[in-house]
């Protein structure tokens, strides 16, 4: 599995990613794209997360609901949790 993504942000300017996590909302059939940076800035102690939905057709949008967002979080730090253990 590719484990890399390239955003594109409104500028045109790509960045490449890495993939963390995808999972789908079994509640709502909402699919998630959890992605950083990857390589971290050496100045930084914690990785950038961004937080993404997604359809069948690969279509990204930002997760900008605060209970949908709140939800990711849940879910990463479950996820960050159970792969640090």
């Amino acid at each position: 599995m590719d484990d890399t993504i390239v955003l594109v942000s409104d500028d045109g300017q790509e960045y490449e990613m890495r993939i963390l996590l995808t999972f789908e909302n079994e509640e709502t059939g909402r699919h998630y794209v959890f992605v950083t940076d990857l390589e971290p800035p050496e100045d930084e102690e914690e990785q950038n997360v961004l937080v993404y939905t997604y359809d069948e057709d690969g279509n990204l949008d930002p997760v900008t609901d605060p209970e949908e967002f709140e939800m990711c979080e849940e879910v990463l730090l479950a996820f960050t949790e159970e792969n640090d253990g």
